[in-house]
């Protein structure tokens, strides 16, 4: 991950903790996924920045869909917006447990 987040990330990954805090704390848990979106658009923000970061959070928005099955979907290690697609050359396959994090944030 970054050593040094730009001020635009650290404002980004504040708005999501707030709404992690107050919106999403106060509502049974619903998501499809592992990790959750907030922490993987935190996860996304904090490795790849505001722009492409925002952009994997947004497409991993839209893929949470009720009619889709539930699974493990982390951050990918080489940034592409093609990185479940088989013919691309970044395509990692969807894993069934969790890495381990790179860097434990306090």
């Amino acid at each position: 991950m970054r050593s040094k987040k730009s001020l635009s990330s650290k404002f980004v990954i504040s708005a999501i903790r707030w709404y992690q805090r107050t919106i999403s704390a106060n509502r049974p848990a619903c998501c499809r996924y592992y990790p959750t979106c907030s922490r993987y658009a935190i996860e996304a923000i904090a490795r790849y920045g505001t722009f492409k970061g925002g952009i994997l959070a947004l497409l991993r928005l839209l893929r949470c869909r009720p009619w889709t099955s539930c699974s493990i979907d982390d951050v990918p290690r080489k940034y592409s917006i093609f990185y479940r697609c088989a013919w691309s050359k970044a395509h990692e396959e969807p894993r069934l447990t969790p890495l381990a994090e790179e860097d434990k944030e306090n």
